[in-house]
């Protein structure tokens, strides 16, 4: 038996809507013919966005997309992808399969995107391979609104208007592919770089620093201590591998162990945040700047027949899994946690959605994001969960993994897992003395490696839950096995 316990009257702070955002990079099939077909594509698109898409991103209440990459910002310089589509300069993707970009999704098609889905932005400059003159006038192409050379510019290009920038970033992964820099040296770039972005319109840019691999505290350490007053948010990649970099594995032709261990490295999400937070919580105590995790999620060998270089993968209850513990994960540490975006959106690694042509189908991550939409803007409940542990193929999970938060309805919402594949879980709530009007859950439950396919679409999707009973002192729920389970208990 599972007991949680909700203090439905103390809050531990807010559930930032951008937890649950995504990352959108020019790799693979993400942005073309994933995102963007064209306007004389005979997909149905508006201005070329493919309209099931955006209607799709616009069901989960998407809040922030990042973009245009990844490794691909580091080479990718801005004034190709502006001005006429015929005459915009090719170059070649040198870290995503070597093929030719031609640019025709830029900066203005970037922001119709986010303007169709109603999502924020999240822009990604170049320091790898760009220059802070180069990175300076972009942001004045995109936020200023008076006459300057670069607003000019833009309004040739076709936008009287301004572009809504919100967040943008200042290179991605130095330590890697973004310039094999030392942490030291970053430091300092970032410095440099971040006093060019210019606070050019009303809205402040959120600025965000190149922050850690994984478990690289020494990064965090560095920036924090000699560029900290400068960062509001610093970043965070961590990606889920069941094995290891050489020999991923599967996203389907998986076993009970493989599964078992992939949710194992998954948790290691929470260890990472704490260490990383107690690190920032040195240099700022207020928690003024956030962290970002940025890229996480599943990362497998491609399938067989595609492009190494294009990271395609199918998506099983496996994934759902790895999703919903994250996003609990974050919804806890709230209080440092602000952003987060999982990689990637469309036809790339841990993706929500799949096309083939004119043929799209939702992935089972993309109905925990739908589960866990209702979490947006909310406050973080306190909470306790008393569970025990599953023990299989030598590997230890709790039991049951929750988060809970209150609405400005007043209403309680709770997220509930079971990772174990063989046993459903009892878990008795009880809510401190708030006694629920009405009752009402989502679940998403099947096989570990259940998933949807281009012929059988439906096989995985969210249902209504009904396996709770109310009592006294709030209720009695029982989780399937491999589950994901949402409650709303509304108080009107």
């Amino acid at each position: 038996m599972n007991k949680l316990i909700i203090n439905t009257e103390v809050t531990k702070g807010h559930i930032s809507k951008d937890i649950q955002g995504q990352f959108s990079e020019h790799l693979g099939r993400c942005i073309y013919g994933g995102l963007y077909v064209g306007e004389k594509s005979e997909i149905p698109n508006e201005n070329g966005m493919r309209k099931d898409v955006v209607k799709a991103l616009k069901d989960i209440s998407l809040p922030v997309l990042r973009w245009p990459g990844g490794c691909f910002a580091d080479e990718y310089h801005w004034q190709d992808g502006i001005g006429p589509k015929e005459t915009r300069k090719k170059m070649v993707n040198t870290h995503w399969g070597g093929v030719t970009e031609d640019n025709s999704f830029g900066t203005h098609e970037f922001f119709e995107l986010c303007r169709q889905i109603g999502c924020d932005t999240y822009v990604n400059g170049n320091v790898g391979s760009g220059s802070v003159r180069e990175m300076n006038e972009w942001v004045e192409y995109m936020t200023f609104e008076g006459l300057s050379p670069m607003s000019t510019l833009r309004k040739e290009n076709g936008s009287e208007a301004a572009f809504p920038l919100k967040y943008f970033a200042m290179g991605n992964e130095p330590w890697g592919c973004g310039g094999n820099m030392t942490a030291e040296y970053y430091a300092n770039e970032y410095r440099k770089y971040q006093t060019y972005v210019r606070q050019y319109g009303k809205q402040k840019i959120f600025k965000i620093a190149a922050g850690a691999n994984a478990g690289d505290y020494h990064w965090t350490e560095t920036l924090m201590k000699n560029a900290g007053q400068f960062i509001d948010g610093l970043s965070l990649h961590y990606y889920t591998v069941p094995h290891d970099w050489q020999h991923k594995g599967s996203a389907l032709g998986f076993n009970e162990k493989d599964y078992y261990e992939t949710l194992k490295k998954t948790l290691f999400m929470d260890e990472l945040i704490t260490r990383h937070s107690a690190i920032m919580d040195q240099y700022d105590k207020d928690k003024r700047v956030a962290l970002v995790v940025d890229e996480w999620g599943t990362w497998y060998d491609v399938e067989e027949g595609t492009n190494p270089g294009f990271l395609y993968q199918q998506n099983s209850m496996r994934d759902a899994m790895v999703a919903a513990l994250n996003l609990n994960i974050f919804n806890k540490h709230c209080d440092r946690v602000r952003m987060a975006n999982i990689a990637q959106l469309v036809n790339v690694l841990q993706a929500m959605i799949l096309t083939e042509g004119p043929r799209m189908l939702l992935t089972p991550s993309y109905f925990v994001f739908k589960l866990f939409k209702a979490h947006q803007e909310n406050e973080l409940l306190d909470s306790h969960m008393l569970t025990g542990e599953i023990e299989a193929e030598g590997v230890k999970l709790p039991a049951v993994q929750e988060s809970c938060s209150l609405d400005s309805e007043g209403a309680v919402h709770i997220t509930l897992v079971n990772p174990g594949l063989k046993d459903t879980q009892v878990v008795t709530i009880e809510t401190n003395g708030l006694h629920p009007s009405h009752v009402v859950g989502r679940m998403l439950s099947g096989p570990m490696d259940g998933h949807n396919t281009f012929d059988d679409p439906d096989q995985i999707a969210d249902q209504p839950f009904v396996s709770f009973t109310t009592t006294r002192h709030g209720l009695i729920a029982t989780l399937p096995p491999c589950s994901v389970v949402h409650v709303h208990l509304a108080v009107k």
